[in-house]
């Protein structure tokens, strides 16, 4: 499975932050409940790759990745943990070879169009523009849409359940990337119900 295939998927792709790792397959479920198939498990925590292990024993038709890659050897450790894509906040020689030696696709993040230039020139033509708000959001993306009419983008950091549905009426937006899926304090006290509406809702959303 490539990217732009995980891309199309779902509207939404969760970006989950684990701090116990006895949560994480509940997490997962959860998510599964509402609709919402495609996982990003950020290198944020200590037991990040564990729980990444646990969901991909434990919920087969998850589609489980790492995000937050910002060292070539965090491929290798996430593929061994069964991860099977890999997100990044950007994109540097190092993180090009090691997507290529670990074997999975990668998502990088680009922020200006220069570092949309660097990455198709790497061969990625489907790039995650982070920090999206801070970069300019939906009117950055309409900007970039007509130099790279080839680029598919998952807007991710800023995107949350208000602005959404906006920024997937986009036609170089496949699908978009945020954290409101799964809060924190929801995840804490294991209010999984709580998050399978939210997935729910955003399985819902309308893609262009």
């Amino acid at each position: 499975m490539n990217v732009r295939d995980l891309m199309r998927i779902g509207p939404v792709i969760p970006v989950i932050i684990i701090d116990e790792l006895d949560k994480a397959v509940p997490l997962a479920r959860a998510l599964l409940d509402g609709g919402v198939r495609v996982l990003e498990i950020t290198l944020r925590t200590p037991v990040a790759l564990s729980a990444i292990e646990a969901i991909a024993k434990a919920c087969s038709e998850a589609i489980v990745g790492v995000g937050t890659i910002t060292r070539p050897d965090d491929f290798a450790r996430a593929a061994a943990a069964g991860a099977r894509f890999g997100v990044s906040p950007g994109l540097t020689p190092e993180l090009i070879e090691g997507a290529r030696a670990g074997h999975l696709p990668l998502l990088p993040g680009v922020m200006t169009p220069s570092e949309v230039i660097a990455a198709r020139a790497a061969g990625f033509t489907e790039l995650k523009l982070f920090p999206a708000e801070q970069a300019g959001g939906i009117g950055m993306l309409k900007a970039l849409a007509s130099p790279f009419p080839d680029v598919t983008f998952c807007p991710t950091g800023g995107v949350n359940a208000r602005n959404a549905a906006d920024y997937l009426a986009l036609a170089n937006v496949a699908c978009v990337g945020g954290s409101w899926l799964t809060p924190r304090d929801a995840v804490a006290r294991g209010d999984w119900s709580r998050i399978t509406e939210l997935a729910r809702a955003a399985s819902g959303l309308a893609r262009r």
